[in-house]
């Protein structure tokens, strides 16, 4: 998480209304308000193959990729954010203007300054979306995907790819090969060769 952007509270409406004027994206958590800083170039690069994959793979069929610009309402813990990917399979959220409420898998991509985050308070905000089936947590330096998967018993079960291993989004029915998410990533390997 980054920093409060204004020591502004808000309800959920009035932020909505206020972050439409905004030039930055903002999340928004139980009244308070976190500007979000921009991405490094590998989170884009890797954030646009996944979601490239993603989008040819669900052609024809009910589900739609969205990107990082697009909100998610996490409506139980009065909260909205910016997931790096979405897959949402939901015919009300692909009518929805402003945010989505129901999807079925949520990607990140780790940062430094938001792997905390990511892994803490918000998979735990994430964890109370009824219809969320996967949340992914892209490692780039490790070159490691780790898949939390829902379980019948509404358990998440962790599954790690790494190594040009694939990883496999079973909500979707997709395998995707670890070279076509890191394509044209540099590692220290690779620059210093």
């Amino acid at each position: 998480m980054v920093q409060t952007a204004e020591p502004l509270i808000f309800d959920n409406q009035s932020f909505l209304k206020w972050e439409e004027l905004q030039e930055d994206k903002h999340q928004f958590i139980q009244g308070e308000i976190f500007a979000m800083g921009g991405a490094r170039r590998e989170h884009v690069v890797v954030s646009l193959n996944i979601a490239s994959i993603l989008k040819q793979h669900l052609k024809g069929k009910p589900c739609q990729t969205y990107i990082s610009d697009m909100k998610l309402r996490v409506e139980q813990v009065d909260a909205f954010f910016y997931p790096d990917i979405m897959v949402s399979c939901n015919k009300e959220d692909h009518k929805a203007e402003q945010f989505l409420s129901n999807p079925s898998l949520i990607i990140e991509v780790l940062s430094d300054s938001t792997e905390a985050f990511d892994r803490g308070k918000k998979f735990a905000a994430y964890r109370q979306i009824k219809s969320l089936k996967e949340y992914v947590l892209i490692d780039i330096k490790a070159q490691r995907i780790e898949c939390f998967r829902r379980t019948a018993e509404n358990d998440w079960l962790l599954h790690v790819s790494e190594n040009q291993q694939t990883c496999d989004f079973i909500c979707l029915d997709i395998s995707i090969d670890l070279a076509d998410v890191f394509e044209d990533i540099q590692t220290e390997e690779t620059q210093t060769v």
